[in-house]
This record gives C-alpha cells, sequence and structure tokens, in this order.
C-alpha cells in the first residue's frame, strides 16, 4: 500500500522536532517535506527551551525525543507545559521502560511512541491533532 503525501496538507501549521539523531530528523523532514508546514527542528532540548523563552512563535504540534543533550525530553515537556498547556507533544524514542513512558505521561506528553514509527503512523499522528484532510491507511 502506498501513501499519498501530496494529501498532506498542513499549510499554517507549525511543527517542531526535538531530535539529535539526524537520520530520524532527516526521516521527519522527508515525511513532512511536501505537506506545507513550516518545520523547526532543534537538536537539543536547550534550544528548544531557548526557543519557547522567544514566546512568539505559535506551535501546532512537538515531535520530541527521549534523551536529547543538555536538556532531556521529559523536562523540556515540563516547561512546554508551563505555557502551553494544549499543544500535542508526541513522545518519540527508543526506551521502552514503563518508568520511562509514565514520567513522560506525567510531564504531559499526549502519545509516547516506539521508534522505529512508520509513516502510516506519522500520518495518523498528524490527522489526528492537525484535523486536516489526509488520507491515512490505518492497518499498521
Amino acid at each position: 500500500m502506498t501513501l499519498n503525501i501530496s494529501n498532506l496538507e498542513l499549510t499554517g501549521k507549525n511543527i517542531v522536532i526535538v531530535e539529535d539523531d539526524l537520520p530520524s530528523i532527516r526521516y521527519y523532514e522527508t515525511l513532512l517535506k511536501n505537506s506545507g508546514a513550516d518545520v523547526v527542528k532543534f537538536h537539543t532540548g536547550k534550544e528548544f527551551v531557548d526557543y519557547l523563552a522567544l514566546g512568539n512563535k505559535t506551535i501546532d504540534l512537538v515531535f520530541m525525543d527521549f534523551l536529547i543533550p543538555l536538556i532531556n525530553g521529559i523536562e523540556c515537556i515540563r516547561i512546554l507545559r508551563k505555557d502551553r498547556k494544549n499543544t500535542p507533544v508526541i513522545m518519540i524514542t527508543a526506551y521502552s521502560s514503563e518508568q520511562a513512558k509514565t514520567e513522560a505521561y506525567i510531564a504531559g506528553c499526549n502519545e509516547y511512541i516506539l521508534k522505529p514509527i512508520y509513516p502510516e503512523k506519522v500520518f495518523f499522528i498528524l490527522e489526528k491533532y492537525l484535523k486536516s484532510n489526509i488520507s491515512v491507511p490505518h492497518s499498521y
């Protein structure tokens, strides 16, 4: 089954990716490149927190890694939640421990997803949280 990425219409949406793994960043960029969304990438938690401190940019969705340099993903979510209670945060990580998952939910993430994350799941998440007209096969 093939995905029609041209159906991914996210013009005007701002998606933030907080991830230190370059192949993962390239993967998200490839999935989102024709969507029309503005994609902002941060390689460290500190870069993300500094961006939040500016406070002048809308964030429609955050893809957050758990283990990122300087400030970890859990702390980044806590900081985000102080001012942005309703921004969807999707924790995407290789850490499968129940403790890590519980911490992420307590901090305020909306979903905790284990890597690898397949394109169908990414599109499902975008549709679910950004409520756009995305054609998604729900067979993952």
